[in-house]
């Protein structure tokens, strides 16, 4: 069974890793209610997720609407594209991995200190 419980920052996306740019790195966290939120780039996330197997899919989610550098703005906009899709997830120790038609769409690290600058 899969657990995501906890908060897991973005490492990759679209099988690259985040522009240096990119201030805070992205992340998310699932509570144990179905209650997920986080930083998408720039703007705060809020919604809700389930997990059927290891399918996630997410309800609708709602952002602040702040603007930023244009490659921040882009990293978010990839990840709330993954927001608005099924994906499969696999878990390998503090690794999450979020596929998406066999293909690795994003790589996720626990932290429990997201927000935190991204190294």
């Amino acid at each position: 069974m899969v657990h995501l419980t906890g908060t897991w920052r973005f490492e990759t996306l679209g099988g690259a890793g985040l522009p240096a740019q990119v201030r805070y790195a992205p992340w998310l966290t699932f509570d144990g209610d179905g209650q997920v939120y986080g930083l998408a780039g720039v703007n705060r996330v809020r919604g809700t997720w389930e997990l059927d197997g290891d399918e996630l899919g997410f309800g609708p989610v709602v952002s602040t609407l702040m603007a930023g550098p244009d490659d921040a703005m882009a990293c978010e906009r990839q990840v709330l594209d993954l927001l608005g899709r099924r994906l499969r997830v696999r878990v390998d120790g503090d690794r999450l991995e979020l596929a998406d038609g066999g293909t690795v769409a994003a790589t996720l690290v626990a932290d429990p200190a997201a927000g935190e600058p991204a190294t």
